[in-house]
């Protein structure tokens, strides 16, 4: 635990005293109205110190708050960006500040792990991380068959600290119904250390990347290095060269994005069918393009166990909404619990803050880009009551599948990608066609 420079005590004792600040503000948001200000504007005022308050809390936390941060994504576009840029500022410095594990440390676990003979696996290890994370990082190496190798070491106490973020993260329930009536976030913060605790678990992980790699191997379009060895702490997996796809995003010609973009919306939808899992990490570190033109794929921590295939209902609801049955879409939210049963919507307001996002589904081609992204959360960004985002919940269920759709319309703005995402929805995303799509979990794999 000394190796995480993490101060426990000192957020305990911040986090304790939110839910008096909170009463504080809110008295004092009541002494404004009698003042003269308007219901609305006191609310208004009331959310935002609210949610600066709440993403000061974050940015101390790190490594918590990045899994909150990121299955969350699209409530943060609800907030100012005066509140919600230093939010962002804070966790980048932090990440930037971490420093990587004494090579003594290092050393260390892969003893507990591999044995005091540990080098006798390698022929080579390079004690300078080459990539470092909240929970762990990765060493390069190579195996004593002469394979390239990535090592990913865990750091001690890594699991403890953040399963102990995640229970101070409870307390802040009652700030987050103030700024998102309509979202039950004891149940979504739940979900989230359930699965941050399958992060943690690195036989779990080399599990689902074997999937992957078993599955994917030789596919025209995709690439997953297979794991070698794992134990709880150390996973060792084929190296993987390749372009990042951050550089691609700053880098690549329109075609390499293009192609770059429509090949990570096709491993993501494909997945479910072929897998049974998804992949629930998807920002650009996590891949690389390679030289033949292939996309290569990281990190399979975060996966989301769809033993059954994507979720029909995403697919049914958009070709529903698309025929233009709102009446059908809204008790199809509401069946699903993206509707709480007290909380009555504005359909109209409903149908206009959905139709952006299932715009690329009507179109036999689409063009993805950063100004379409702005539009989007301009359209959240109102933090009146009656702001339809404000009464939708996140069920615990799609918690995973919510994180994997905000942050890849993340990277395909980034991209700025041009390409027939409606053809992909087809093929793969069950209830859209009304049809299954080509390949289930355990049928013949499209690239074998």
């Amino acid at each position: 635990m000394n190796d995480l420079p993490r101060n426990a005590v000192t957020r305990s004792a911040k986090l304790a005293a939110l839910p008096l600040g909170f009463a504080g503000r809110t008295a004092l948001g009541l002494g404004k109205r009698i003042g003269g200000k308007s219901a609305e504007l006191v609310a208004q005022e009331i959310q935002q110190r609210t949610g600066e308050q709440i993403f000061r809390i974050l940015g101390e936390l790190k490594g918590g708050a990045m899994k909150l941060g990121q299955a969350l994504s699209i409530f943060e576009a609800a907030l100012p960006p005066e509140v919600a840029g230093p939010y962002r500022a804070t966790l980048t410095r932090l990440q930037e500040a971490a420093p990587p594990l004494p090579v003594g440390t290092v050393h260390r676990v892969l003893a507990d792990q591999l044995g005091e003979d540990w080098r006798e696996n390698f022929l080579d290890f390079h004690d300078t991380p080459t990539a470092a994370a909240s929970i762990g990082q990765v060493h390069r190496a190579v195996w004593h068959d002469g394979r390239a190798v990535a090592v990913k070491i865990q750091y001690p106490g890594a699991g403890k600290a953040l399963l102990s973020d995640f229970n101070q993260l409870a307390r802040l329930g009652k700030l987050f119904g103030a700024l998102l009536p309509g979202l039950d976030i004891k149940s979504v913060l739940s979900e989230l250390r359930e699965r941050v605790a399958e992060e943690l678990d690195y036989f779990q992980e080399a599990e689902a990347q074997h999937a992957f790699a078993l599955e994917y191997k030789d596919d025209p379009d995709f690439c997953v290095p297979d794991v070698i060895a794992a134990n709880e702490q150390v996973l060792v997996t084929e190296w993987l060269d390749g372009t990042p796809l951050s550089r691609v995003i700053s880098e690549g010609t329109t075609e390499q994005r293009d192609r770059a973009g429509l090949l990570l919306v096709r491993f993501l939808f494909s997945s479910p069918a072929r897998v049974g899992l998804l992949h629930a990490d998807p920002h650009p570190g996590n891949f690389r393009w390679l030289p033949d033109g292939r996309l290569g794929v990281l990190d399979f921590g975060a996966v989301n166990r769809l033993p059954d295939g994507y979720p029909p209902m995403f697919g049914r609801l958009t070709r529903i909404f698309n025929q233009g049955d709102m009446d059908t879409v809204v008790q199809g939210l509401r069946d699903e619990g993206f509707i709480l049963p007290h909380i009555t919507v504005d359909v109209e307001a409903l149908r206009a803050f959905l139709s952006p996002y299932v715009e690329p589904t009507q179109v036999e081609e689409f063009a993805f880009s950063r100004e379409w992204l702005q539009a989007q959360a301009a359209s959240v960004a109102d933090l009146r009551p009656t702001n339809v985002v404000r009464q939708l919940n996140l069920p615990a269920s799609y918690v995973l599948i919510h994180r994997v759709h905000a942050a890849g319309v993340g990277v395909l703005c980034q991209l700025g990608t041009t390409a027939r995402f409606r053809d992909e929805v087809i093929t793969w995303v069950p209830g859209f066609a009304d049809s299954e799509p080509r390949n289930k979990p355990g049928s013949e794999s499209q690239g074998e």
